[in-house]
């Protein structure tokens, strides 16, 4: 990528240059600091806006949770009054019932009040003025059900309950209100298709409560309430008190809203000059943010035919059912107006003190770059030869009079300083080369002595351990090889019997033996080596896994076979059946609950061999695994001793071979690959910085 390139007008004249300084915070940073500043006061106000109708969300909240409290209390005193239960126990029970609870009614201001029996049918009902039960149709009709399951029989809610009913429940409690109900819906724009075109439905606040006498059983059952559909003197008295006369600047109007679902039941938000917009739908973002997610909405919305900052709030019922919602907001375009006349104040401010910046920026550059144009000019001149050429005495007292002055005096020493700078500088170039080339070669042979005496104290250290450990396993092998043999002399012909058994006792002693001398290798690799003959591969893998079939027997592991191998391999057969069956050990520990075992010959393209892949589904090695997986002592199971991979690592490097491991890429588990020679090449002992000693060959 090209550096940035300084446009030609700029890069040949200091004095443009000081012209863009000067200019560029004006022309530049102060429009950006204008642009920060519009965006953050644009963000403040509209947080500011919302702080506010939350606010105002709260309020409304909290008034309609009053209302909840204030009917839930006063239909739990008319429970509970003597004027009711003297009632009860009249002899002209009914009408004495009416006029009570019409009393009661009135007094609590609710829209109906209805007195049953602990069966839910009626015994009375409050009615309004001029209507008797003779002529209120279905005023004798039983306890609608969601009205007798919302009995509070236990005594502890304090507050009535939100109910949605529909319309022949709400005809059975309150015919006197069904006028109310049906609500033609109207078409809004953003809504919910809608298949219905009339909402009947009726959400009511109601308190049902159980009358019981003095021994406490319940005589009666008591339902009272308000119904909200079209219920405008409750909605503008919410909008009263949330939005009081000029409480709001500017001319916002206030305005709040209860819905039935998606569907405005009671509002003060205008359709036209003296229509209210009942019946019209809130807007489908809306209704699925409010209703069907249960979140509060605090945001701009385009309510009927305005743009509002509003609030809306999920209105749920006893069950926790979202069955409609609360909204109060107010109109945004006054306060949007004032936000642009703000911002166009803010502007003009900043371009007069920019103007202001500009002009005394200029008169301050002009002080700067007539010295310095001159001072060029002067340079130039001796670029062009004449050495004699100096800037002289200039008009400014600062620093740049001053730096004038030392010019002068600087261009004075230059022509005699020039050659014996020059000549120190060769001298030193010179004998930095040298102390570098000495630098160089000491690091060398420090590194290369730090080398060796590492390997030296490994294979030191690893030679003691090996041979004091060959040393303490020979002597109980020659016990149990002695005491074999005893036990086939003291036995006579009846060792025929257990003859497979003492065979196979001989051949265990024997590989014994043969680890022994292979620990011993380690200790003195040049003294020990194995015969080496050629194999074959296939065959090899095939014997290991009948050797380790009763490790398999108890696992759900599958043995998948692809031996392709055909070329031998250079390898003492003992050695290399110890490193096959050492990796498949390994394999089968690292799927205790079953998987599938992989095994896999190839040939070498080259034909200098073949090589061994092992494959588990196992968890995997991790990094730190995989960095000393060959290291000795280090293993990850709580049985090991940490030296199988180090001794079959030991083992094949000894005939020119080398272990890898890894983890699959596409599928859990980690796989092995063992690459052995046809012709072994012998590797004198090395130390390879992992911790294996390398081996000789025979």
């Amino acid at each position: 990528m090209s550096p940035l390139r300084t446009p030609g007008w700029l890069a040949g004249s200091v004095r443009n240059k000081l012209l863009a300084m000067a200019l560029l915070p004006l022309l530049v940073a102060f429009p950006l600091l204008v642009l920060v500043l519009l965006a953050w006061s644009s963000t403040a106000y509209d947080r500011l806006l919302i702080t506010k109708v939350r606010s105002d969300l709260a309020v409304a909240n909290g008034y309609f949770q009053q209302v909840l409290a204030e009917v839930g209390s006063g239909t739990r005193g008319v429970a509970r009054s003597r004027a009711l239960a003297d009632a009860l126990r009249s002899p002209g029970q009914r009408n004495t019932l009416e006029q009570q609870l019409a009393v009661d009614r009135e007094l609590l201001q609710l829209d109906f009040l209805a007195l049953y029996d602990p069966e839910g049918r009626p015994l009375a009902r409050a009615l309004p003025a001029g209507l008797s039960s003779a002529d209120a149709g279905h005023a004798q009709a039983a306890m609608p059900a969601p009205v007798l399951e919302a009995v509070d029989r236990t005594g502890i809610h304090r507050q009535a309950q939100l109910m949605r009913l529909e319309a022949l429940e709400l005809q059975a409690l309150a015919p006197h209100l069904m006028q109310q109900v049906n609500i033609p819906l109207v078409p809004t724009r953003n809504a919910a298709p809608a298949e219905r075109d009339t909402e009947t439905r009726a959400m009511v606040v109601l308190s049902a409560l159980p009358v019981r006498d003095a021994q406490g059983r319940t005589v009666a059952l008591l339902a009272g309430g308000m119904l909200l559909n079209q219920n405008l003197g409750f909605i503008d008295h919410i909008n009263r008190i949330v939005y009081p006369d000029d409480a709001l600047p500017f001319g916002s109007r206030g305005t709040a809203t209860l819905f039935l679902d998606d569907v405005r039941i009671t509002t003060n938000v205008r359709l036209f000059q003296d229509q209210r917009a009942i019946g019209t739908r809130v807007s489908q973002t809306v209704r699925e943010t409010v209703l069907a997610e249960g979140r509060t909405w605090l945001d701009r919305a385009f309510v009927v035919n305005d743009w509002y900052v509003s609030a809306y709030d999920p209105l749920v019922d006893a069950q926790g059912r979202r069955i409609g919602m609360l909204y109060v907001g107010f109109t945004e375009a006054p306060f949007t107006l004032l936000r642009y006349a703000m911002l166009g104040v803010i502007g003009l401010i900043f371009l007069g003190v920019m103007a202001m910046s500009a002009w005394f920026s200029l008169r301050w550059a002009r002080s700067i770059f007539q010295p310095v144009e001159q001072m060029n000019r002067t340079m130039q001149r001796i670029e062009d030869g004449h050495t004699g050429a100096r800037v002289g005495p200039l008009a400014a007292r600062d620093e740049l009079g001053a730096l004038a002055g030392h010019l002068d005096e600087l261009l004075d020493a230059i022509e005699d300083k020039t050659e014996a700078l020059q000549r120190w500088a060769d001298e030193l170039d010179r004998k930095v080369a040298e102390r570098t080339e000495e630098l160089q070669a000491s690091n060398a042979s420090l590194q290369l002595a730090q080398a060796q005496l590492v390997k030296s104290e490994k294979l030191a250290a690893i030679g003691q351990l090996t041979a004091s450990i060959a040393h303490e396993i020979n002597n109980p092998i020659a016990v149990m090889q002695g005491n074999l043999d005893l036990m086939r002399e003291t036995l006579g012909p009846q060792a025929g019997s257990v003859k497979d058994e003492l065979t196979l006792l001989d051949q265990q002693v024997e590989r014994m033996r043969i680890i022994v001398t292979q620990l011993l290798q380690y200790a003195r690799p040049t003294e020990f080596g194995g015969y080496v003959t050629a194999l074959d591969l296939n065959r090899t893998v095939a014997d290991s896994l009948v050797l380790v079939a009763h490790l398999l027997s108890q696992t759900r592991i599958l043995v998948e076979r692809d031996l392709q191998a055909t070329r031998p391999v250079g390898m003492n057969r003992q050695e290399l059946q110890q490193v096959v069956i050492n990796l498949l050990i390994n394999a089968i520990q690292a799927m205790p609950d079953g998987g599938r075992l992989t095994l896999v010959t190839r040939d070498h393209e080259d034909g200098s061999g073949a090589s061994l892949w092992v494959k588990d589904e196992g968890p995997g090695l991790s990094a730190a695994a995989r960095e000393r997986l060959f290291r000795p002592f280090f293993t990850t199971k709580n049985d090991g001793n940490g030296l199988g991979l180090w001794i079959s690592q030991g083992l094949v490097e000894r005939y020119g071979g080398h272990i890898e491991a890894g983890n699959h890429a596409d599928a859990p588990g980690a796989w092995f690959c063992v690459r052995l020679l046809t012709e072994p090449v012998a590797t004198a002992p090395a130390d390879t910085g992992n911790g294996r000693p390398g081996q000789l060959a025979s």
